[in-house]
């Protein structure tokens, strides 16, 4: 039985046809004739023999209608489109590849994979690519730039409807990622709380790259550019840390960032939805412990310098850094302060006998916790609804006291506070009175004389 092809190879071997043709004419060379068909001249010769001993036969691939050796059996074609639509619908093409070679033992590529979806008609094909940019080169060294950004996304997928904001922290020299977590809105509290977070597992990076959300930045007007002197709370905190703040203008100008959000969209969600996990005590548990070590084992790299820019925090009161602060509060006459609609009463302190009138400042704590300052020292302490909590530590002004035992310990300090208070009383009565007595023209202090002789009144008799 004659073979039959199919008739794109049959009109590709008639163009191959008259070209050797013409070379066996001799109107052209065979080395031109390989040049023309896009052969190498062994090859241009091995068509040459074909064509004298089968004719037009012999210049058609013979590997045409032929099953590929290398072709999937349909067995694992169909396993590859029913575990993706029954298990691993909302699971990105890569990470899909990952789960297939990892957990199901089918080692094929990740093009043939994406092909077949794409095929089936699972998985949209993507958009094309945009204008020519330049990438920007990653910093040098661990710890010199961080990126911070939130993404707003439906992470729970067991809960739907809800939606959650993912914070994440990722190191722009090595792509690590720091520090993740999911909270119910990008807040200075919840920002605070994840740098915080950093400092203490890593320390103090170079510079921070967010977008102009306000809680990094204020702008004069929506869109335009960050106003560098006008710094909100979390400004203020990386100031005093010593970082300096980046502003991005653009997704585009945080690219590297913003593809590390789409890469957990595409990610965290499914295997959220897999562990079964609809809180954010359990989801938060689950990034730290299993998620970022995964997808640092996976995406990191070295950077181009050994060392790190990180610098720990030494001696920094971070309780006091990483907080809200309400400055120049009036104390009223009552002993009371005001801020964030709370009303702070102060109670007796050691250090004063009454603090009205004086300029305070109110430190709102990451746990909801508030605190007044007045001269470096803390004066109260108060929970969440303002009631207070004990008065403070009364040691040096950051609140540390020495051990007991030692000398400046609380009780030794509260009581050398006191004395000096009672001296200082003393010494003011003492004053005063010395001022009342100069002031009455009829008599003379006896200690205002020199010398042992008894006090004459004044003006002295028979004078006047």
């Amino acid at each position: 039985m004659e073979r039959r092809y199919p008739e794109s190879a049959m009109r590709r071997a008639m163009k191959v046809q008259e070209v050797i043709l013409r070379a066996i004419g001799g109107q052209i060379k065979w080395i031109q004739a390989a040049d023309i068909l896009g052969v190498s001249p062994r090859t241009i010769l091995r068509m040459r023999t074909e064509y004298k001993k089968y004719g037009l036969p012999g210049l058609v691939d013979k590997r045409q209608g032929t099953p590929s050796p290398r072709k999937a059996p349909y067995e694992d074609v169909e396993q590859i489109v029913t575990l993706y639509r029954e298990k691993y619908s909302d699971f990105n093409v890569k990470h899909f590849h990952e789960k297939l070679c990892e957990e199901h033992g089918l080692s094929y590529s990740y093009t043939f994979v994406k092909n077949l979806l794409q095929q089936s008609g699972m998985v949209k094909r993507g958009k094309g690519r945009g204008g020519h940019r330049i990438r920007r080169p990653r910093r040098a060294l661990f710890g010199q730039m961080l990126h911070l950004d939130g993404s707003d996304h439906e992470w729970l997928s067991l809960c739907p409807g809800e939606r959650q904001v993912l914070l994440l922290v990722v190191d722009d020299a090595t792509g690590r990622n720091l520090a993740g977590r999911l909270c119910d809105a990008e807040t200075t509290k919840s920002c605070m709380g994840i740098m915080r977070e950093v400092v203490e597992n890593y320390g103090i990076c170079a510079q921070l790259y967010t977008d102009r959300h306000s809680v990094y930045w204020h702008t004069k007007k929506a869109g335009g550019k960050v106003d560098r002197e006008n710094l909100t709370q979390f400004g203020r905190v990386m100031e005093e840390l010593g970082v300096e703040m980046i502003p991005g203008y653009s997704p585009q100008a945080r690219g590297r960032g913003e593809r590390w959000n789409g890469t957990w969209q595409g990610r965290l969600v499914a295997e959220l939805r897999q562990a079964t996990i609809t809180t954010l005590e359990e989801a938060n548990r689950y990034i730290s412990d299993v998620f970022i070590p995964d997808m640092n084992r996976r995406f990191s790299v070295e950077p181009r310098e050994s060392g790190s820019a990180f610098v720990k925090a030494f001696g920094a009161d971070l309780d006091r850094i990483f907080a809200i602060r309400y400055d120049d509060r009036t104390v009223a006459l009552d002993n009371t302060v005001r801020a964030n609609s709370l009303v702070f009463q102060i109670e007796k302190s050691p250090y004063r006998a009454n603090f009205a009138r004086c300029r305070v400042a109110v430190l709102e704590h990451l746990d909801d916790q508030y605190s007044v300052i007045w001269k470096g020292r803390v004066i109260g302490r108060y929970d969440r609804e303002g009631i207070a909590m004990g008065f403070p530590h009364c040691g040096n002004p950051d609140g540390q006291g020495k051990k007991n035992g030692e000398k400046g310990t609380m009780k030794g300090t509260m009581k050398g506070t006191v004395k000096g208070a009672e001296r200082k009383k003393e010494k003011q009565r003492g004053k005063e009175e010395r001022q009342n007595k100069k002031s009455c023209p009829s008599v003379i202090h006896p200690s205002w004389r020199s010398g042992c002789s008894p006090a004459e009144p004044y003006p002295p008799d028979g004078q006047g």
